[in-house]
């Protein structure tokens, strides 16, 4: 049985961009580096509004962001001068560092077509000693992600390593993170050599030890024990953990292992010495008041 369930929170971004935030939560603050997690849609926008959903430039530091969609299509901008699509089974991983500026545009008429925008987006918290890294950003796409596939059971291996698979991926600790999909019936077991261990049921049920599990929950589990997830439905799920890095202060888009590093990054951003995007360097969001 699992540690903690997870259940997820609504948060409204605006113009019709709901998500699920699963991480942080109140009882339980980080999975390994994992220190954030939203599930968005999968949401549907006629073109006209679709602009309007626009994530407009924003900094963050200490915390690498990783983006994974499982519909539509994001443009990617940065204070780099990086600007990058991504696309359904790509890996878009923007190591903030000592800080970085990106927006999330939907340029794209592909943007919330089809089966609407689904996106997975996390930030895995650096380790102390790379807090204050260069910042960087780097592209990925599908066919470079390992992937394994027996009877009902498909997965990729998005970032660090499991099952003898290993990502690409540029990751700066012990982490795993996967796209698991499950025919009714199939089973997967959590990697075992891992100190914290978390799946996030992205759709369909699963069960563990004769307990049902529906969409939008995590269930977090120690090293301990040995789950085995089996589908009762065709399901999709996340797997990801890692080792844990140390305790982590999170306010608005900074992480750090200093409070006094947080207070310094807002300041910066209230004065503007944080670069803009050179490609999108027309408005910005401000520094909030308050973060709820």
């Amino acid at each position: 049985m699992p540690e903690l369930l997870i259940e997820p929170r609504r948060a409204d971004l605006g113009h019709g961009l709901v998500v699920q935030r699963i991480l942080p939560y109140a009882r339980r603050r980080m999975v390994g580096p994992f220190i954030f997690l939203d599930h968005a849609g999968p949401v549907r926008l006629p073109p006209e509004l679709a602009r309007l959903a626009d994530v407009r430039p924003h900094p963050h530091i200490g915390l690498a962001t990783v983006s994974y969609l499982l519909g539509g299509e994001i443009t990617h901008r940065d204070s780099l001068g990086m600007e990058q699509p991504i696309r359904p089974g790509e890996v878009n991983w923007m190591t903030a560092g000592r800080g970085i500026v990106h927006s999330e545009r939907f340029d794209s008429p592909a943007a919330f077509a089809g089966t609407g925008l689904e996106l997975l987006q996390s930030w895995v918290a650096l380790p102390a000693e790379h807090e204050e890294t260069a910042p960087a950003f780097d592209h990925y796409p599908a066919a470079l992600l390992p992937t394994a596939t027996e009877g009902g059971l498909w997965l990729r291996v998005i970032a660090g390593k499991a099952f003898g698979l290993a990502s690409p991926v540029r990751t700066l600790s012990p982490m795993f993170y996967l796209h698991v999909k499950l025919t009714a019936g199939s089973a997967v077991a959590l990697p075992g050599d891992y100190s914290e261990r978390a799946a996030y049921v992205v759709d369909g049920r699963i069960e563990i030890d004769g307990t049902a599990y529906g969409a939008g929950r995590m269930l977090v589990f120690g090293q301990a024990e040995a789950p085995t997830l089996r589908a009762l439905d065709d399901a999709t799920v996340m797997l990801l953990g890692g080792e844990p890095v140390g305790e982590r202060h999170i306010w608005w888009n900074f992480v750090s292992s200093r409070k006094d590093r947080i207070e310094q990054a807002k300041a910066d951003w209230r004065a503007g010495r944080i670069p803009l995007p050179p490609n999108d360097n027309a408005e910005f969001i401000p520094l909030p008041e308050t973060v709820a």
